[in-house]
């Protein structure tokens, strides 16, 4: 009874985001003030992208005031260009100053050039320049996502030398996790934890402290490889260096599961059809043009199945059970190899799945397949027998579903891994050539084989 009153109780987040909507409709800037005051960043961020265009320029008129680099950094990059354009500039210049130099790059990399220089101009010279520096990495490149601002040390230092250092400068990033070591020529030779520093004696030497996790990362190495390393090795931050070895950065924790996530969410948008940018603050345009070309391709892909069952329209036409059974095949063969499409691009994209282990994967997707195929093979001709009393009929579609959840099988792990030597995303298309290949070898199947058994 009493989780039963848990359940049923208002949730202040609800109670909070009325308070919010009857600020805005007021347009009292005192009270919108008030109720986003205890709000996080991050959720202030979320408000701003669940809004309409309009209710956003509203927002913002009253709220600009407010709108620092914390909530700036968390704001979704599809909204971006407009929230900046409607933040004075005076507010826009103070929240780019508040940002680590990873968030600035983050936030300017994708805009204009004339909407790119008006934000370096905010910033110091220091700090133009090392922005400056990662625009200049490939897109998508460890260099991008780095921030210059690295705690480092002589590798001779002692744990005292390091801590008066530390106390001593005021430009070191708000968070960090690690002590870098350099040797004189600047490359990163070791690294010591913040915890293990203040626990160890002020005469310690810090290479003696040195974590066994240390690993450096190029600044050219794809985002995707660095998001790999650091859930592989489980890393909290790592030093980049350029093409000779020398640190020019380091990338966080944070930044590196922000990537896996960007990744991860792309893969799911990509084997719907959406795209890989789709939003939920998108406009109806927006949304019309992301989707518009995967169903044009749908459209081909569903012509080629039609063209399978128009080749046997004579045999439908005698055996009308025909066309009342054939979607049953073909369901149960997509959904097959859509099934082991996902497990396919999940574990090419964790790197689970890779030439060493491919042919066994393989070869479990096929018995697995043919197993599956047999299962529902016999309950599906159990169920034609007792539909229609025709023990033929039965053993059409028996045969049918066997072979068509063992060529799913096949199709859902070969195309993602065909595609992935080929240099494509095995996301992006995979599942448009499953669905293919599923519902024409399903029609191909058990409309072929009821024209050689049946008639």
């Amino acid at each position: 009874m009493a989780e039963d009153d848990r359940d049923t109780r208002p949730d202040p987040h609800d109670d909070l985001m009325a308070r919010v909507d009857e600020a805005i409709a007021a347009a009292d800037p005192a009270a919108l003030e008030a109720a986003l005051e205890p709000m996080h960043a991050a959720d202030i961020a979320d408000l701003i992208e669940r809004m309409t265009p309009a209710e956003r320029r509203q927002f913002l008129e009253l709220y600009a005031d407010g709108i620092d680099g914390e909530i700036l950094s968390e704001i979704d990059e599809s909204i971006r260009e407009e929230v900046l354009e409607q933040l004075p500039r005076a507010v826009l210049a103070e929240a780019v100053r508040e940002m680590d130099s990873d968030d600035v790059v983050d936030l300017v990399e994708d805009l204009d050039a004339p909407e790119r220089d008006e934000i370096l101009a905010a910033l110091d010279a220091g700090d133009r320049m090392a922005v400056q520096q990662s625009l200049a990495y490939p897109e998508y490149s460890a260099g991008r996502l780095m921030q210059s601002e690295v705690v480092t040390a002589p590798e001779h230092w002692t744990v005292a030398e390091a801590i008066d250092f530390i106390r001593s400068e005021d430009w070191l990033p708000e968070q960090f996790y690690h002590v870098v070591l350099v040797d004189p020529r600047r490359h990163p030779v070791g690294y010591v934890t913040l915890g293990r520093l203040l626990a160890s004696r002020r005469d310690a030497p810090l290479r003696e402290l040195a974590e066994d996790s240390f690993r450096t990362i190029s600044a050219f190495a794809e985002e995707a490889e660095v998001a790999y390393v650091f859930n592989q090795y489980h890393l909290i931050s790592a030093p980049v260096v350029d093409r000779d070895d020398r640190l020019v950065g380091v990338i966080t924790i944070d930044d590196a599961m922000s990537v896996l996530d960007d990744e991860h969410e792309e893969d799911i948008l990509r084997l719907a059809g959406v795209g890989d940018d789709s939003n939920i603050s998108d406009s109806v345009l927006q949304t019309v043009r992301q989707r518009v070309p995967w169903l044009a391709t749908n459209i081909v892909t569903a012509l080629a199945a039609a063209s399978v069952i128009a080749v046997f329209e004579g045999a439908i036409a005698q055996l009308v059970a025909l066309a009342v059974l054939m979607p049953i095949v073909a369901s149960m063969g997509g959904n097959a190899g859509t099934q082991t499409l996902t497990v396919a691009v999940r574990g090419l994209a964790t790197r689970d799945l890779s030439r060493a282990n491919a042919l066994r994967v393989v070869r479990r997707e096929v018995i697995v397949g043919l197993t599956n195929g047999v299962i529902f093979g016999i309950i599906m001709a159990a169920i034609t027998w007792a539909w229609f009393r025709d023990p033929g009929l039965a053993a059409v579609i028996g045969s049918a579903m066997v072979i068509n959840l063992l060529v799913a099988a096949l199709a859902g792990i070969l195309i993602p891994l065909g595609l992935n030597k080929l240099g494509a995303d095995p996301a992006l298309a995979s599942g448009t050539f499953v669905t293919m290949m599923t519902d024409v070898i399903g029609f191909l199947a058990f409309l072929g084989l009821a024209t050689l058994v049946l008639l």
